[in-house]
């Protein structure tokens, strides 16, 4: 399709305003506004974005939904940056429409508390999202979008098959990678309501220097190198002082190990969590008498565990790698509360250990663009210097030392003690 056509659904099909706090006047089509005022796409406006954040940064009150309409609002803003590049020429208005709607949609299926239940038996939440996107009503209003349901199901769930389309894969790598809208959007929404400096990106210059690459890679010319850098240093700066900060880790920690009892049990099954608002999550954790929501309980009042102890995660550490196993995390927290007695019991102590997270550092440095350097359908610049080739500061050793300082074991107790610390630090110190 040509920019021109691209450029003209873009500009002429977004008429309906919605206000919104970070970017101003977000644009949404009749069609797509519809679609954001269904059942499914309302829960999102009762879920936080940031799950028990708020309990340190007390404006960390931001939803879902706000989150997923600023991530549209990223989408279009990078479609027209491509447009306007004649660098998406392969691109249908159909293609396009379902990219914008998967981004819309991207979070349906996510669960409350952010990624309190994450590492537990249960579904992605991508998948989750795919399968609302197929069913209705969601189906027939993405129709009605003009987007196709089952292509912007594909795009939000990389498990999906393909069939091989070209516009499918794009998408994807659009959608979730190092220059993403997803992470536009949440990295300077998040650090504007905690109130911290460090999120905040200069997305006008970012999408002035986006391009496609050989192999239909997003990539920025290498006057935008420093935007990348920016990004991969604020996210850093996220997970220190918000993500991972130690007070929303114990909140997590708290919450994962009630879910994790609860589903070992057999008092709750995967299904019941699954479409769960913030109230609903409250509720089913809330008012039963299993012994083990006490630790939600205590989050959803306030009372979070203190540090005890906490040491850098090492990989070549054998203890440590042992309780990356959730049934190894629970024994050994029972077994510390064990050795530290004074009354402690198994869920008076909660074991932390963060995933890992990545820095992603494959965003190609884009040279030589111009027209007939590869053509509109393959992508204005001929050329791309990976990432480590681009004289960054962020040399893979740099990023693997940023990862590792971040990620820290913490064992959090009711009552912390020296007896537990010390009973903490002979089994992973």
């Amino acid at each position: 399709m040509s920019a021109t056509d691209l450029l003209g659904f873009l500009a002429s099909e977004f008429t309906e305003p919605i206000r919104d706090p970070l970017w101003g006047n977000v644009f949404l089509s009749p069609p797509l506004e519809d679609l954001a005022s269904s059942a499914p796409f309302a829960k999102l406006g009762r879920i936080k974005q940031l799950g028990p954040a708020h309990l340190v940064y007390p404006g960390a009150t931001h939803t879902r939904r706000a989150h997923s309409i600023g991530v549209f609002h990223m989408a279009r803003r990078i479609a027209w940056a491509l447009a306007a590049r004649g660098d998406i020429g392969f691109v249908s208005r159909e293609g396009l429409k379902s990219f914008l709607v998967a981004a819309l949609c991207h979070d349906l299926g996510h669960f409350p508390f952010a990624h309190s239940l994450k590492e537990l038996p249960l579904e992605r939440h991508e998948a989750l999202t795919a399968r609302e996107l197929e069913a209705e009503p969601l189906r027939s209003l993405a129709g009605r979008a003009g987007a196709d349901p089952d292509a912007a199901a594909a795009i939000v769930d990389e498990a999906m098959p393909d069939g091989g389309d070209r516009q499918i894969r794009f998408f994807r790598a659009l959608l979730s990678g190092v220059l993403d809208p997803d992470k536009l959007d949440y990295l300077s929404r998040d650090a504007f309501f905690c109130g911290v400096p460090y999120g905040a990106q200069d997305t006008d210059f970012i999408l002035q220097r986006i391009g496609v690459g050989p192999g239909d890679a997003l990539g920025v010319d290498e006057r935008g190198l420093m935007s990348v850098e920016g990004i991969l240093f604020s996210k850093y700066l996220m997970y220190r002082s918000v993500y991972w900060h130690k007070g929303v880790r114990s909140a997590t920690a708290m919450i994962k190990k009630s879910v994790l009892l609860a589903l070992d049990s057999g008092v709750v099954a995967p299904e019941e969590l699954y479409g769960l608002d913030d109230a609903g999550f409250y509720a089913k954790l809330g008012s039963a008498s299993f012994a083990p929501f006490s630790l939600a309980r205590s989050v959803f009042e306030g009372a979070t565990y203190r540090v005890a102890l906490e040491v850098p995660f090492d990989e070549r550490d054998a203890r440590h790698r042992a309780i990356l196993d959730l049934s190894s995390r629970l024994a050994l927290e029972g077994n510390l509360a064990e050795r530290a007695g004074e009354g402690l019991g198994p869920l008076d102590v909660v074991v932390d250990v963060p995933e890992g997270v990545s820095f992603e550092t494959g965003l190609p440095i884009l040279a030589e663009h111009g027209p007939g350097s590869g053509g509109a359908a393959e992508g204005g610049f001929g050329r791309a210097l990976s990432f480590s080739e681009s004289g960054t500061v962020f040399s893979p050793p740099v990023v693997e030392g940023f990862a590792r300082s971040l990620r820290r074991i913490r064992v959090f107790a009711s009552r912390p003690s020296e007896r537990l610390r010390k009973a903490a630090a002979d089994a992973l110190a």
